[in-house]
Order: C-alpha cells, then sequence, then structure tokens
C-alpha cells in the first residue's frame, strides 16, 4: 500500500492496521506506584495534546550546540538565538501542511504552535483523540500526595504510516506526573545547639559557598533567570516577600519577581513552587527574576535566561544537554561544615541517553576506580551518567501560605540555589563585555571540577535486597554518580568562569 492510499486512510480517519506505525515503540504503558483509576473519561471532555513535528537539519544543530559550548572551539560563546534555530530546525512546509490537514480533519481546534514551529499543541475530545490515535484509551486518574487528576492512556497509540516522516511522537498520553522530591524530614535531636545555626536559610547558603554581601546583581544589566511551575502549583509574591523579610536581610535583594508569564492562580501556594522562586532569587540575589506558569504537564526549575541553561530537576535529569544537579547534607546537622551525600540524591546511569563524550574520561575513571559499585546487571554502565553537580539539598527554611516552614529536603532545593549562583557568574561575564555561559557541561568537565568542593563521602539510597542491601552508588574523589563534580565554592567557581 502506498503513501497515498495511507494518507486517504489517514484523513479519514479509518486506519488500518497495515497502514499505521508506532511512533513511540518503547512506551511507558505501566501506572506509577500511588496513581489510582477513575474509570474511563467522559467521550466530551477536552484534553491538551502536542504534537511533535520533525525538524530539519538536527544533526547540525547538534554541531552547533557541541561548537558553541565547547571552550576550545572558535565558536565557544557565539550563543545562537531563537530565531536562529527556528530557521534551522522548522519543519518542512509539506511536514506543517499534512499534518495541520490531519489534525483538522480530525477536529482539533485551538491548535498553538511555537516559534520554532516543530510542536503543535490542540485541543480535542477524548473522542476525538481515541479515532485519531489508533489504539488510545483515556482514563481519568489521580495521584500524588496533592492527589493531581490526569487524564491519560496506558495503550499503544498508532499513527497513519503517511505520517511517519512528520510526527516524532504525540505528548500528553502515558506520562504521569513526577512525584515531588522535596520531603519534610523530623528536626535532628542534637543536644547543646548554642552558637548552631537551626536550619538552611540564604545566610547559610552564602556563608558555606563563601559568598560576601557584595556577591549580588549590579541591577543594571540584561542579566535575568526565570522559574517554572506547574500542575498548578504556583508561589504567592506575599510568602516571597515574607521570606526575603525573614531571611535577606544581610544581602541586597529583589523581594518581588519582574514578571508572571502565564496563570497565576489564587489557591494554596505550593511549596515547590515557593521554594524554587525564594532560593533563586536569595542565591542569584538581586537579578531579574521571572517565572513561568502552565497550569498542565509536570515539574518545576530554573535557569538563567540570559545563558540559555536550564537547570530542570523535574524534567529528564538524565538528558545530556541538561546540567543535573545532586543533593548533599551537612556532615554535623547544625554546624556550617563540610558536606556529605544526602542519602536521598538522585544519580546514576541513563537506559535511555547514551553517555556523551564529554564525560567520557571521568565517567570512565570513577566505574574503574570505584570500590562500590552495585552489580553490573543494575545499572547501564554506558548511559549517560549524572549528576553533574551538588548543592546543600537538606533542612531548608521555605514562607509557604505565609508560613514558615522547616526541615524541607530535596534536589529541587539544590537546583535553584546553583543555579542562582550561575546567574551571579553570568553577570559578572556581562559586565566584562563576554556572553553569558550558556550550556556549561562542556566545560565543567574539562576543568575537572575546578572551583567546586568535592564531597567524597556518603551513598545514596537503593534497592533493599539481597544484593544491593540498600546502597546504591557512593561518592569518591573527582567525579561521582551522586553528587557529580561537588558543590560550589563561588569565589573559586567565578575565577574558572568569568573569563572565557
Amino acid at each position: 500500500i502506498g503513501p497515498r492510499a495511507c494518507l486517504l486512510g489517514l484523513l479519514a480517519l479509518l486506519v488500518a492496521g497495515q497502514c499505521s506505525y508506532s511512533p513511540e515503540p518503547d512506551q511507558q504503558l505501566t501506572l506509577p506506584p500511588g496513581w489510582v483509576s477513575l474509570g474511563r473519561a467522559d467521550p466530551e471532555e477536552e484534553l491538551s495534546l502536542t504534537f511533535a513535528l520533525k525538524q530539519q537539519n538536527v544533526d547540525r544543530l547538534s554541531e552547533l550546540v557541541q561548537a558553541v559550548s565547547d571552550p576550545d572551539s572558535p565558536r565557544y560563546g557565539k550563543h545562537l538565538t531563537l530565531e536562529d534555530v527556528a530557521e534551522l530546525v522548522r519543519p518542512s512546509q509539506l511536514t506543517l501542511r499534512t499534518v495541520q490537514k490531519w489534525l483538522s480533519a480530525a477536529g482539533a481546534q485551538n491548535c498553538r504552535s511555537v516559534t520554532t514551529r516543530d510542536f503543535l499543541a490542540c485541543w480535542l475530545s477524548v473522542r476525538q483523540a481515541e479515532l485519531l490515535l489508533s489504539g488510545a484509551e483515556f482514563h481519568r486518574y489521580v495521584g500524588g500526595p496533592a492527589e493531581t487528576h490526569a487524564v491519560r492512556s496506558l495503550r499503544p497509540y498508532r499513527l497513519p504510516k503517511a505520517l511517519a516522516s512528520h510526527v516524532d511522537f504525540v505528548g500528553g498520553l502515558h506520562r504521569f506526573p513526577p512525584t515531588s522530591t522535596l520531603r519534610q524530614r523530623p528536626e535532628p535531636q542534637v543536644p547543646g545547639t548554642t552558637g548552631l545555626h537551626l536550619g538552611v536559610t540564604p545566610s547559610v547558603i552564602r556563608k558555606r559557598y563563601n559568598l560576601t554581601a557584595q556577591d549580588v546583581g549590579s541591577g543594571a544589566t540584561n542579566n535575568s533567570q526565570a522559574c517554572a511551575q506547574f500542575l498548578e502549583q504556583y508561589f504567592h509574591a506575599s510568602d516571597l516577600a515574607e521570606f526575603m523579610r525573614l531571611f535577606g536581610g544581610n544581602f541586597v535583594h529583589q523581594a518581588a519577581v519582574a514578571r508572571v508569564v502565564g496563570p497565576q492562580g489564587r489557591g494554596r501556594a505550593g511549596l515547590e513552587a515557593s521554594l524554587d522562586v525564594e532560593y533563586l532569587m536569595s542565591a542569584g540575589a538581586n537579578i531579574s527574576t521571572w517565572v513561568y506558569s502552565s497550569p498542565g504537564d509536570s515539574g518545576a526549575g530554573c535557569w538563567s535566561v540570559s545563558g540559555r541553561h536550564q537547570f530542570r530537576p523535574s524534567f529528564p535529569a538524565s538528558s545530556p544537554y541538561v546540567t543535573t544537579v545532586g543533593g548533599t547534607s551537612f556532615q554535623n546537622p547544625f554546624r556550617i561544615t563540610s558536606e556529605v551525600v544526602d542519602y536521598i540524591s538522585g544519580g546514576g546511569f541513563s537506559n535511555v541517553f547514551p553517555r556523551p563524550s564529554y564525560q567520557e574520561e571521568a565517567v570512565a575513571s570513577y566505574l574503574n576506580s570505584s570500590p562500590h559499585l552495585p552489580p553490573s546487571s543494575y545499572f547501564n554502565a554506558s548511559g549517560r551518567a549524572y549528576p553533574d553537580v551538588a548543592a546543600l539539598s537538606d533542612g531548608y527554611w521555605v514562607v509557604s501560605n505565609h508560613v514558615p516552614i522547616p526541615w524541607v529536603s530535596g534536589t529541587s532545593a539544590s537546583t535553584p540555589v546553583f543555579g542562582g549562583l550561575l546567574s551571579l557568574i553570568n553577570e559578572h561575564r556581562i559586565l566584562r563585555g563576554h556572553p553569558p555561559l550558556g550550556f556549561l557541561n562542556p566545560r565543567l568537565y574539562k576543568q575537572r571540577g575546578a572551583g567546586l568542593f568535592d564531597v567524597t563521602r556518603g551513598c545514596h539510597e537503593s534497592c533493599l535486597n539481597e544484593e544491593v542491601e540498600g546502597q546504591g552508588f557512593c561518592s569518591g574523589p573527582g567525579w561521582d554518580p551522586v553528587t557529580g563534580w561537588g558543590t560550589p565554592n563561588f569565589p573559586a567557581l567565578l575565577k574558572t568562569l568569568i573569563d572565557p
């Protein structure tokens, strides 16, 4: 059967099995722990699906990313604009016309695209979506600590074969919102706490990572940073103002975000959204901060806009194009001393992404020298290894819903801290006439942890079985898959990153 015959079937939404293909043969079709089905979704219920269109010149884009990120390249720091990227990867006119006709025939409405034209988000009824995506069957589910509701299909879907050269995948079917890594731990009981700190605050972070009162943004550049909030997780402006009143007295700061892009809910504040904004703006102090808000999708995260450098803990942490931040805690929970692994810190080896060349030497060295490796059958030794760096993730104070909350922990805490410090470094680079850092990983690995405190003690949690007995990967000298290259020593990190 030729493409023309398949196209006719496509437009009529009558797709025979031999005229269809599976765009995601490795689709995850299991219900995550903590989620339950509430039954079939109402056929007339509206849902939003995202259609990923085939990009052009992907290999060329990959080459350019490597060139502008490699400090040894003559193109280092010559970042592409969004318009440059759009011109490079924009789908062909044939792809755009074919997909638009297909969606229009299915009754899709209110389709929104992006500058690069490679994603289309459209609204359809459940009935329309099940006709459009052969094999899909949508149910309503609820799960997670916040009892989040989601409409998903746990059955594989297929697309007309005539779309194989036009559509990469359809988002919004299978993947469930991840459970936040944040948790509130019980307060440690240590006798004789005179003169000791009682939890991690901006002052504790600034002291541990050697920031002075002068290590703040100038307010005079176009430097900016941002957080994203999803799943109706919103920060409250009044919480941020109260947080800065309580904990921002010894450094210049901004007590309000510069702009919110998207809906800002008026319900209860989310703990993770509150933490992201408060610690991004206290680590990257006095730097203009935006918040991007979307009620759908999943996760939360922070990044430095001027550098287009992303820190997104709930997006694929194992992506080779993301700088992943692990977690640490103080060796003595009440003293600002050396750090050890926070046992809830994530890390390991990706089963999806191969190991990028920039980390080949560091990872091989760890695998060859570590005395504490899980059995080889438990991890993909050739996969992308992470995290890349780390920061304190244990015992934070957060203001949420007008209440100061102690002992909040998770790598969602360490991520905005590291992102904010890189925003400060971008500030110095911009003031010197240099471009912002951009994608950090190639430079980070070439510098072999320069400017970072090496964390060499501790392991993270793993399976509780006879082979592993609860012990996962352990930290060690140099890079490791628990704390990466280590935690920031700000003046040293600034010195190593301030100049090209």
